[in-house]
């Protein structure tokens, strides 16, 4: 079930990463077959007989039956003569009636001929299939986009889909290490389209000291339910009393869900950002009628303190905020708890710089061209200009853009330890005052 799972829920997050693979202009698609009326029952009894032995709810199963059948009987398919359109207009109908975002049927012409190949094929080509399949992946660095450590001792980690530890454990590992001695951590999964139960509960295991359950999957298909609590033993330092904060979006779906979900119920992270889209369901794809597949839900999560799951309903965020928000609002998040932890005043002050900068960045001072222009001279080594209707500041490399934070005060585009205070004295500016991170004050006079 776990492989199933794995490989479906990756293929799909690497197709909605790439769709020009199906639908790009170089795609040819097959000759649209037609159908009969006969044609067309005989294809959702089979459809029909396939929920009912497979769809984690039977009683669901049993309305998605009587439901496309119906629709058959009522002339709801007549129009559709094409494979294709009536494979989606069934598909509709399905996920309409079942609600489950999982649930999927499409016509694949190939699909019983592909099937048979796979059966047929030597362990030997079996093998050199898993082999190019790593080495795509690994080109790709397993879906591990970003690891950074950002100003204000906080982690970064952007990834895309939860990879089999077996072929990702050890850039997994190497990510986390690289963040363990963070004071916080943001884990983005707004392009996260799920993958491996497996990698999910290696990667949760980073953050829990004591041995936590964290979520069960029930197989109908076997009457069976899989537990999946941290593991006893990683590779490396754990990072249990890490701030942890999760980004979100409407694309964040299934494992990549599921993490939220569990870090959520836990009390272990703070989520940012959108809902979720709400699909908790592993699937299995069922050859249906020689060339269509019916991709079916067979086994369904359950979350050990809610005792239910996300299917349909998504994972809420603690904090609401747009997707394209939710990473400068978590690292404020994040900036303003550690300032209240820090007892140093020394480490207290520099978060409190980074912090200023932030805020500055999400809500910039507005300064009128008047003033920006009697900013713009040079003061002994320095020297600020303005170009275009902003100020750019250069001492001897290259020139970097200053960004009001008041209007006297500038941050540095590209220089986090420093920033720029211009005074003046009856009217005229005086002096320009390098402003760096550890307190130290450099003043300028201006020379021209």
């Amino acid at each position: 079930m776990r492989i199933i799972f794995a490989i479906l829920s990756l293929l799909l997050a690497l197709l909605a990463a790439t769709p020009h693979l199906i639908f790009g202009q170089d795609a040819s698609p097959p000759p649209a077959d037609r159908l009969d009326a006969s044609e067309k029952q005989a294809i959702l009894q089979e459809v029909g007989k396939v929920l009912q032995e497979n769809y984690i709810f039977p009683e669901t199963a049993e309305k998605m039956r009587q439901g496309v059948e119906k629709q058959l009987k009522d002339g709801a398919y007549d129009s559709l003569n094409t494979a294709e359109a009536f494979a989606e207009a069934v598909s509709e109908d399905l996920r309409e009636i079942s609600k489950d975002k999982h649930l999927r049927f499409h016509y694949d012409p190939e699909a019983q001929a592909q099937g048979q190949r796979e059966t047929s094929k030597s362990e030997e080509e079996r093998r050199k299939e898993r082999e190019a399949q790593r080495a795509e992946m690994a080109r790709d660095n397993f879906g591990f986009r970003k690891v950074e450590r950002l100003a204000g001792n906080v982690g970064y980690l952007d990834f895309r889909y939860f990879a089999s530890p077996e072929l990702a454990g050890d850039t997994a590992v190497a990510a986390l290490q690289m963040l363990s001695g963070c004071d916080a951590i943001l884990i983005d999964l707004r392009k996260n389209g799920g993958g491996d139960p497996a990698m999910i509960q290696l990667m949760s295991s980073y953050f829990f000291e004591e041995p936590t359950h964290l979520n069960d999957i029930y197989s109908r298909r076997d009457d069976r339910t899989e537990n999946y609590w941290t593991l006893p033993y990683v590779p490396g330092r754990k990072m249990a009393g890490v701030d942890l904060y999760v980004l979100t979006s409407t694309y964040t779906f299934s494992g990549a869900e599921e993490f939220s979900y569990n870090m959520k119920n836990l009390k272990r992270a703070t989520l940012v950002g959108e809902t979720t889209g709400g699909g908790a369901h592993p699937v299995d794809g069922k050859v249906v009628h020689a060339k269509y597949v019916l991709v079916v839900p067979f086994a369904r999560a359950i979350n050990p303190i809610s005792k239910t799951n996300w299917e349909g309903t998504g994972v809420s965020p603690d904090i609401s905020v747009p997707a394209d928000q939710a990473f400068e609002k978590a690292y404020l998040l994040a900036l303003e708890k550690l300032k209240e932890k820090v007892a140093d005043p020394a480490r207290r002050n520099a978060i409190e710089w980074t912090l200023q900068g932030e805020t500055a960045k999400l809500n910039p001072v507005r300064v009128g061209e008047a003033t920006l222009r009697k900013y713009a001279g040079t003061y002994e080594a320095r020297k600020v200009t303005l170009e275009n209707g902003a100020l750019y500041y250069q001492r001897t490399g290259p020139k970097y853009r200053l960004i009001p934070m008041t209007q006297t005060t500038f941050f540095v585009e590209g220089l986090d330890y420093f920033r720029v205070e211009f005074v003046s004295e009856g009217g005229k500016v005086k002096q320009l005052v390098g402003l760096y991170d550890d307190g130290r004050r450099e003043p300028s006079k201006r020379t021209r």
